[in-house]
């Protein structure tokens, strides 16, 4: 198998270069929309890309959606995906949208690390239960959050996780050239493979994936669902770029997959 063409996500998708300045022009719209519920630039190390971003709704919130975004641990941070936060927003949840650091100057080992202290960080501004989604490599992250080798900072608050299209066994990338970058090594894909490892009994999760992904992405969330035992939901008709938009939509099914019921 020729690895890096299995995880090509833009090759496969048609006008693939336009969605980055689209995303960025939408978040930047939604959070210009929100005034003074946006609070932007939280601190929660002291790196630079270590900020969360924080978006209220108009009540008192039900409890917290943690996003975390993409681009295989490389690329973007949270400044792209703020009007994702919309759907959410609009059922009385808060978001927060961490960044993190990207590799190669942080392996996914601390960067999971990171996304620990993001979340807990962002549970001191906002009362309730606490969801962690995030896409592709996000998903990955989101993920971990619910494993057991999670900080009982986080463990004690995360109730469910909804990894979209995540990378949830790690193997697969050690034969790809931005393996360079990464670093993985055997050890690491062991230890920070959510698919090998254990879900948390009192942690609820459910996997979200296009029907139109790479075939790569739909083995990724078959496994990660058959391995902890969770539902998945191949979404027809979306790819891999625009399988998130649906998180800003109050009444969609990838909403309710994150917040019904909580």
């Amino acid at each position: 198998m020729d690895f890096d063409t299995a995880y090509a996500n833009g090759a496969f998708i048609a006008g693939a270069e336009a969605f980055p300045a689209r995303w960025l022009g939408e978040a930047a719209a939604f959070r210009s929309s929100l005034g003074a519920r946006a609070r932007l630039n939280l601190g929660y190390g002291p790196a630079e890309r270590q900020k969360f971003d924080l978006f209220l709704p108009i009540n008192t919130p039900h409890g917290l959606l943690v996003f975390v975004h993409g681009g295989y641990w490389l690329a973007f941070g949270r400044e792209s995906w703020s009007h994702l936060a919309a759907g959410a927003i609009a059922r009385g949840w808060a978001v927060a949208m961490p960044s993190y650091t990207l590799a190669p100057a942080a392996r996914i080992t601390e960067i999971t690390q990171e996304i620990a202290a993001a979340v807990d960080a962002a549970c001191g501004h906002v009362a309730g239960p606490v969801v962690v989604t995030g896409h592709s490599a996000g998903g990955h992250l989101a993920a971990r959050m619910a494993c057991v080798d999670m900080p009982i900072t986080v463990s004690r608050r995360v109730t469910r996780v909804v990894p979209i299209s995540p990378v949830a066994d790690l193997e697969p990338l050690l034969h790809t050239q931005m393996n360079a970058q990464l670093g993985l090594t055997a050890t690491e894909v062991t230890d920070q493979s959510p698919a090998r490892l254990l879900l948390r009994k009192e942690c609820k999760a459910h996997v979200w994936v296009g029907g139109q992904e790479r075939p790569a992405f739909l083995w990724q969330a078959r496994t990660l669902s058959e391995n902890w035992s969770c539902p998945w939901t191949v979404d027809p008709g979306t790819h891999h770029f625009n399988v998130v938009d649906a998180l800003s939509n109050p009444s969609s099914p990838l909403t309710a997959a994150c917040l019904e019921n909580l």
